[in-house]
């Protein structure tokens, strides 16, 4: 169980961390600091299959790092990911493999160890927890629900997002639009999913759905408890943006998950695409939790 000073860490780190997670399964890494502290970390090895959905925002083998709640200091996360090259080693990683660590957005002493090491920071969980600054409400008269009839030009519009991540963080699938059908015709038969129309033509889409943090869930590790409005994809196709479709989808998707009870919302987003980068920030989002990656894993240094 995580101590009383690894609480005290997490929330001066950021008060919105949630209580620290037990040390995470799988083969443990270990190491000491020049003033002898001992450090260590959970090690876990994934392999997806060619019809796996975490292949969408995944490579297809992972090795993932999950440092004890207690690590701090530069040095302690320079060891750790030096034990993990090292432990690479005796491994052979193909083109299609990844290192990954999540870690507080906030600790900038572990982001000195990551950058040395190589790794970017491909993908960021943020917290809207108030709204974004004051300004002009935008239009939503073209907004609507979205049903089980508007899949294909959902699923091109999911599609089309993920094609354009490829570009900027994970890598593009030929396979994206057989992933992501299954999930989207569910979520289509619920009410949570809009799509913003431009003469009569879908061209800006937002789904959300709701996930529970209470103890005991995955959720819990992530975010305080409360039951979140999760904001899964949004998109705007090319050629309609910068006319507020995409500002017009979040002002209704705000509105209807925070008004059925939402504590709060949270999304995933790239901190390396030039265009939600921006978005999420001016929406009231801020980063939470950073994954930093390698591609593929031998290039951790």
């Amino acid at each position: 169980m995580a101590t009383a000073e690894d609480l005290t860490r997490f929330t001066a780190l950021d008060p919105l961390l949630p209580p620290p997670a037990p040390p995470a399964a799988g083969e443990r890494l270990e190491a000491t600091t020049s003033a002898g502290t001992r450090v260590s970390a959970g090690l876990q090895h994934h392999r997806h299959g060619p019809g796996d959905a975490p292949l969408l925002w995944s490579a297809a083998e992972v090795w993932q790092l999950f440092p004890d709640a207690g690590t701090a200091g530069t040095e302690a996360f320079d060891l750790l990911l030096g034990a993990l090259r090292g432990r690479l080693d005796t491994e052979a990683p193909g083109a299609d493999s990844a290192c990954v660590v999540n870690w507080p957005s906030r600790d900038a002493e572990a982001i000195r160890a990551f950058l040395d090491h190589g790794l970017a920071p491909l993908s960021a969980l943020a917290v809207r927890t108030e709204g974004p600054p004051p300004g002009p409400e935008p239009g939503e008269a073209a907004v609507r629900a979205a049903g089980p009839g508007d899949f294909d030009a959902v699923l091109a519009l999911c599609a089309a997002t993920f094609d354009y991540t490829g570009l900027v963080a994970h890598r593009q699938r030929e396979q994206t639009a057989e992933l992501l059908a299954p999930a989207l015709r569910r979520a289509l038969e619920g009410p949570l999913t809009w799509l913003a129309e431009c003469g009569g033509e879908p061209v800006a889409l937002a789904q959300c759905d709701w996930v529970d943090s209470a103890e005991g869930t995955e959720a819990a590790e992530l975010l305080p408890a409360g039951r979140w409005g999760y904001v899964n994809t949004v998109v705007t196709a090319a050629g309609h943006r910068g006319r507020g479709l995409g500002r017009a989808l979040m002002a209704r998707a705000h509105r209807e998950l925070l008004g059925a009870g939402a504590t709060a919302t949270y999304l995933y987003y790239n901190p390396t695409n030039p265009l939600s980068s921006v978005f999420w920030a001016r929406q009231g989002y801020r980063p939470l939790w950073t994954s930093w990656e390698a591609h593929p894993a031998s290039a951790l240094r």
